[in-house]
């Protein structure tokens, strides 16, 4: 029988040979061998987003603006820029504004695009082709179809009205954040769906049989079989509507152009009015740089989730 005893320098030993001791050899480690490997996308990551994100940073602590003597001969001015923007009362609004738009349109795509993905698996052929092709062509519209499509479907006498029954109301003028909300989401439901229906295609289908068998119904079968076998794709697809729906600027511009009232002056429409109506360039930069943030800690979130969870 071998004997287990600690030698004189701390190792192990067992049957008179001593144990490594340290990191564990299965452990993952970094091949610096493959940093020339990823040398041109990490050139291509400096050029195309780095230096552009950096200068944009070093432009948001500048008095540079659009016209004027300092659209020419404009210099660095610290933090001038940030202390406006903690006296800009419009800026809070702004914020809060975001929030709201990014999380309903992330809970409402999320959502139907799940139930979308799940409806089309059960239906037959053409059912499956017309549906799934008309969200897709929702998705591939670009934002000024998008915009004038529910312009003229939120407005007096357009489709809302009337199947409410008001055909003089306009509700994009009474609910504005809620229609633009809608309107995100209609354009991102078919991303969602294709994600959620490849996702839905790598479920065994042994275990929904074995659910069924153990006489689950089917919201049981839901809750605690797909669900939780999609819970990563949801998590992919939350952070990526997010950062989609973070930067729309696009659709909210054509519908709004942030209005009425400021009520739909989300962060990426107050930062180009700031950079190009009110020709203030280094303050709308500042604005797009704490969007940047935002975003960064947004990815940081999920790559720690994503982490954990592995």
């Amino acid at each position: 029988m071998a004997t287990t005893e600690v030698s004189g320098s701390g190792a192990l030993a067992v049957g008179g040979r001593e144990l490594p001791t340290g990191r564990r050899l299965d452990r993952e480690r970094f091949q610096w061998g493959s940093v020339s490997l990823l040398l041109p996308a990490l050139a291509l990551l400096a050029l195309l987003f780095l230096i552009p994100v950096g200068y944009a940073f070093y432009l948001g602590l500048t008095n540079l603006r659009l016209i004027g003597p300092t659209s020419l001969h404009w210099h660095f001015t610290g933090l001038s820029n940030v202390r406006e923007l903690g006296r800009d009362a419009l800026f809070p609004k702004s914020v809060a504004l975001t929030a709201i738009f990014v999380g309903g349109s992330v809970l409402g795509t999320v959502v139907v695009g799940l139930a979308a993905a799940m409806l089309i698996r059960t239906a037959t052929s053409v059912v499956r082709v017309l549906a799934g092709g008309i969200v897709i062509v929702a998705f591939m519209m670009p934002a000024v179809s998008a915009g004038m499509t529910w312009y003229a479907t939120s407005t007096a006498g357009g489709t809302l009205a009337t199947l409410f029954g008001t055909s003089q109301s306009d509700f994009l003028h009474s609910q504005p954040l809620l229609i633009v909300t809608m309107a995100n989401t209609w354009s991102q439901t078919g991303f969602a769906m294709l994600v959620f229906a490849a996702a839905l295609r790598t479920i065994p289908a042994e275990v929904i049989e074995a659910a069924t068998l153990e006489n689950a119904s089917a919201v049981q079968r839901f809750r605690m079989v797909v669900l939780p076998l999609l819970r990563p794709t949801i998590v992919t697809v939350v952070l990526l509507v997010t950062l989609l729906s973070l930067a729309n600027f696009g659709l909210v511009y054509i519908m709004t152009q942030g209005g009425p009232n400021n009520a739909t002056n989300i962060l990426p429409v107050y930062s180009y009015q700031q950079a190009f109506s009110f020709n203030n360039l280094a303050y709308g930069a500042l604005i797009g740089d704490v969007m940047v943030i935002i975003a960064t800690i947004l990815a940081a979130g999920y790559v720690w989730a994503a982490r954990r969870r592995a």
